[in-house]
């Protein structure tokens, strides 16, 4: 999915209406049919909120199932609202909150023999998704700029997902990779 500086604009600012709605009590999610491809277009997002350079929330959603902009807002709420790490964003913090826009490629299937093989061959800087029966995370393309040791990357991503590095070497596990385009204003300044 190509984006213009245009549709990343409209996106950011559709993320912040979203939270903007909440507080004001009045949630009117966008009509995908007066948006542009690819914005009117099935996607997946996610919305990530950083208060001072640290994270506040982040929501969003792997498997494109809805209209772009509409996946935008309603992540931006749950983001803001509903990410169980933290309490829900209130009006004072809001002018502190920087929002981040990730728009997903589609995943693609990443086989691997066990965990060995999966350390030597996992490509840094790419999203990944771990799914197993007992459970499921994600980390974004990003997260490596925090976690950039792979052998850390998988343990907390095995962790997020309530589960410890042994899910590696399961041959239920599946890994998926993703790559997203990811903006926030100032990338939009420049």
């Amino acid at each position: 999915m190509k984006l213009t500086k245009g549709h990343k604009k409209v996106l950011l600012e559709t993320a912040k209406k979203a939270i903007e709605d909440v507080f004001q009590g009045q949630v009117e999610p966008p009509d995908p049919r007066l948006y542009p491809p690819p914005l009117s277009e099935t996607g997946a997002s996610f919305v990530t909120l950083r208060k001072q350079g640290k994270l506040r929330g982040c929501i969003g959603t792997v498997e494109p199932h809805q209209p772009l902009v509409l996946d935008v807002y309603k992540n931006a709420i749950a983001a803001a609202f509903k990410d169980p790490r933290f309490p829900p964003l209130s009006p004072e913090e809001w002018p502190e909150v920087e929002v981040e826009v990730s728009v997903l490629s589609p995943k693609v299937p990443f086989p691997f023999e066990n965990y060995a093989d999966l350390l030597a061959r996992l490509p840094v800087g790419v999203g990944v998704v771990l799914e197993h029966p007992l459970g499921r995370a994600t980390y974004l393309p990003e997260v490596w700029e925090d976690l950039p040791d792979k052998r850390l990357f998988l343990k907390t991503l095995a962790q997020k997902a309530g589960l410890d590095e042994w899910v590696y070497d399961d041959p239920k596990t599946r890994i998926y990779v993703y790559t997203a385009d990811a903006f926030t204003e100032k990338d939009l300044e420049e």
